[in-house]
């Protein structure tokens, strides 16, 4: 049974929103290849998120090679290139290392064609110590099943060690630090909202004075961190610009005097 669970007010709110819209809402979901969500219908708008193969994309508007939606995953409202969307399956297996080698048939030792990342989401039927699916074949130790999630968040979180920091970014190849949070906790079962400012409504305030633990999550202006100790942290770090554990640090703003939040999920 998972261990963690989270405490949100109000995590239904963009269901809401967008209540009056989902029965005009058209469901896609991710290819095989991840594709950023933006602000805008250009390559060069700012990056928000990032769909990761498997997550659906519930489409609203199309124009000009742009599909306007929202990620049904989080709710997180974008843009993605329409090529980038194909006919959605449902879930069987998700990749739980930090990537997945793709291969052309069901030899566990046959070489690579592609790498899928962490968090993808697979339809496949198992063979021997392999997934098929529509893309290939992927080895079954890279997998779970879609109704096995993992235990630990910060285990999860540090299969992502070394990657780079990437605005809007949930993968291997960039993430940001909201990113790798929110991925850590997905995999466990735990809905996560996209954002720092809304994650901020996880767990219960840890008193002060009170020792951290691991899996406590620290808040300071738009960053957060998740505790693997009492000491350190895991969290894309601004001065190293990539995934550390270390003392939790945050990039202030001159002037700024916001202290540190902390937060815990029920366990």
């Amino acid at each position: 049974m998972n261990a963690w669970r989270s405490d949100i007010a109000d995590i239904d709110l963009a269901d809401r929103l967008f209540a009056p819209h989902y029965a005009e809402a058209l469901v896609r979901a991710c290819g095989v290849i991840p594709t950023m969500v933006r602000s805008g219908p250009s390559d060069e708008a700012e990056a928000v998120s990032q769909l990761l193969p498997g997550e659906e994309f519930a489409v609203l508007d199309i124009t000009g090679g742009w599909a306007w939606g929202y990620c049904r995953l989080d709710h997180r409202v974008g843009y993605v290139e329409a090529i980038e969307l194909a006919e959605p399956l449902e879930t069987t297996h998700i990749v739980i290392e930090a990537q997945a080698p793709v291969q052309a048939n069901a030899d566990p030792l046959s070489p690579p064609l592609s790498f899928l990342p962490m968090g993808s989401r697979l339809h496949g039927r198992v063979q021997g110590a392999v997934l098929e699916f529509e893309g290939g074949f992927v080895p079954l130790s890279y997998l779970r099943s879609v109704d096995a999630p993992e235990e630990d968040p910060v285990a999860v979180a540090q299969r992502l060690m070394g990657a780079l920091y990437r605005r809007g970014g949930r993968s291997l190849h960039g993430i940001d630090c909201s990113g790798l949070v929110q991925l850590a906790l997905q995999l466990c079962g735990i809905d996560c909202p996209r954002d720092t400012v809304d994650q901020r409504a996880l767990g219960e305030r840890v008193p002060d004075g009170a020792g951290l633990r691991r899996g406590d999550l620290l808040f300071c202006e738009d960053h957060v961190g998740m505790m693997v100790d009492d000491r350190m942290a895991i969290q894309v770090s601004p001065e190293a610009q990539k995934v550390t554990v270390e003392p939790f640090s945050c990039a202030q703003p001159a002037g700024s005097e916001e202290g540190l939040e902390r937060r815990r999920l029920a366990r």
